[in-house]
């Protein structure tokens, strides 16, 4: 049971790599073959794809802030089932590019993988749950107007899923450490947008 938590993520990469068939993708493929109670896992994808090269791509950035803050929105309201709008889950995408992206993914998650376990459990349930949820909520409210500073989007991304990745293997210390970059983003992106 520890084991299939530690690599949750790349269970997760799994799961999306096995939904990759045809030339393209729908989102609402991606959200089925996860599961409609899967929003750690969600908002995992969505934020390492817009930290992956695939960041580049005008508007991803933004599409994955909308998608996030939809998902932290139903998380704070306590949805047990998710829903997104019809305008985003007909969206398509390569899936020659998300075969790729989760191939680069796949190094940098088992790093990840091999510092996580559960811990501090309590700081993934309520009430402790929604102060990094509020501020998640936040970061991405910005996330559309980080498309014009270099680099800031995959940061606040990054963040983002690291406390996904806390939350999939109940590594509350994980939570934490999210919780601290997500205060230290701000001056992240003023330093590396405003001094380039």
């Amino acid at each position: 049971m520890a084991d299939e938590q530690q690599h949750a993520l790349s269970h997760v990469l799994d799961q999306l790599e096995s939904a990759a068939h045809g030339e393209r993708i729908k989102v609402e493929e991606v959200v089925e073959k996860l599961g409609h109670k899967s929003f750690a896992a969600l908002m995992l994808i969505f934020a390492l794809i817009s930290t992956s090269p695939a960041s580049a791509i005008p508007g991803i950035t933004a599409t994955v802030g909308v998608i996030v803050a939809i998902l932290v929105v139903q998380m704070i309201a306590g949805r047990k089932c998710l829903w997104l709008p019809a305008f985003i889950t007909r969206r398509e995408m390569s899936t020659s590019k998300l075969c790729k992206g989760v191939g680069w993914l796949r190094k940098p998650v088992q790093f990840v993988e091999k510092f996580l376990k559960a811990r501090l459990t309590f700081l993934t349930h309520r009430p402790w749950l929604l102060l990094p949820l509020i501020l998640i909520l936040g970061l991405t409210l910005v996330m559309p107007v980080m498309e014009i500073i270099p680099t800031s989007g995959s940061i606040a991304s990054a963040v983002i899923a690291l406390f996904a990745a806390g939350l999939l293997t109940r590594d509350g210390g994980v939570v934490m450490v999210a919780l601290v970059l997500l205060l230290a983003v701000p001056v992240s992106v003023w330093y590396f947008g405003f001094s380039a």
